[in-house]
């Protein structure tokens, strides 16, 4: 569908309407007619269009799924993100999702697992039972590191998608694709960062949330959830001890075990009174000066979705598409594709 391509593409290039008309020689109006398809470019402007934004004539081209039904869910409300970024954001959540339900749809919708049951578990008003009771959702075991949390959440039906996006206001949001549940997260943030956004916004997923309980407590809630989940009040006392007296570089391998930062390592040592909050306080203080609240050192691999990557090289190996066509829905080059195809003979 050309009008959603081409304002997925100029969102993606952060242009707005009047910017992209004015690189054309042309005026907002058309653009606006464009996306909405009320006209389409002659063969002249829709060459131009490509030029100034990066892509080829081919990608305006690409054939969107309007069988797809997207709800998306609210970005936050204390977000300071400008309604282009999040635009962008949901157009490219829908492009993304166009390609991968694809692949999808040639191998036969039984490749992906059934979606767990959202909004299925009531608040307890205690954030370590409600953590708990998450993990039994997603029959994992009360306690104990997760390892690779994006690849189990895709085990269990939960389609995760990394936007690019440089932006450290944007951390995730999550929605709907014909009822199936999605979690999108900031590619270019640390991996202990994307855990916790993961499970913050599966919070919101899982759990019925009243009508009448402020946004704000809402997001506190869900944060709180996320560390207890990631956390658990068991493992912090066996592998911290009941009592410390001071903040040592032995955490830090504890931090790297639960794939979390140290920022929220201690914040559950304190809630969990294994240490004061003036000495959470003082490594709250040291830890910004050194620029760690916004850029901690990652300690973990990094995790990211590999279920669509899988899905069409299987369906290339099977012969239901070319390598081509898996080459378009990846959008990598050809010769990168052909190498994770096949093995070498000989």
């Amino acid at each position: 569908m050309f009008s959603k391509n081409l304002r997925y593409y100029r969102l993606k290039k952060s242009m707005t309407k009047r910017e992209l008309a004015e690189q054309l020689n042309i005026t907002p109006m058309a653009i606006s007619n464009y996306e909405s398809g009320k006209r389409k470019p002659d063969m002249e402007i829709l060459k131009r269009m490509a030029n100034v934004l990066g892509v080829r004539v081919s990608d305006f081209l690409a054939v969107r799924n309007e069988n797809l039904i997207f709800r998306h869910g609210e970005f936050r409300k204390n977000s300071s993100l400008s309604v282009t970024q999040q635009e962008y954001i949901r157009e490219s959540v829908e492009e993304y999702f166009n390609r991968f339900m694809t692949i999808v749809e040639i191998l036969g919708g039984d490749v992906l697992p059934d979606a767990l049951v959202t909004n299925a578990l009531e608040l307890t008003g205690d954030c370590e039972k409600d953590a708990q009771f998450l993990r039994k959702h997603l029959n994992l075991a009360v306690d104990g590191p997760i390892h690779n949390l994006i690849e189990t959440l895709e085990n269990k039906g939960i389609l995760i998608y990394a936007c690019d996006i440089d932006n450290d206001k944007f951390s995730g949001m999550n929605g709907f694709i014909n009822e199936r549940p999605y979690i999108v997260i900031n590619k270019n943030m640390s991996p202990e960062r994307n855990r916790s956004t993961i499970v913050h916004e599966l919070s919101h997923l899982m759990f019925r949330w009243p009508d009448n309980l402020e946004d704000n407590k809402i997001e506190e809630i869900a944060t709180a959830i996320s560390g207890a989940f990631l956390f658990p009040k068991n493992d912090a006392i066996r592998e911290l001890g009941i009592r410390r007296t001071k903040i040592s570089k032995d955490m830090l391998l504890v931090a790297e075990e639960y794939g979390i930062s140290m920022f929220l390592l201690v914040k559950r040592a304190e809630l969990l009174g294994i240490i004061s909050s003036n000495l959470a306080n003082k490594f709250y203080v040291l830890a910004s000066s050194a620029g760690w609240r916004k850029n901690e050192p990652s300690r973990i691999e990094n995790e990211r979705p590999t279920l669509f990557e899988q899905l069409v090289y299987r369906a290339i190996n099977e012969e239901e598409i070319s390598i081509q066509k898996g080459a378009e829905l990846l959008k990598i080059p050809y010769n990168e594709v052909v190498s994770h195809c096949c093995f070498s003979e000989g």
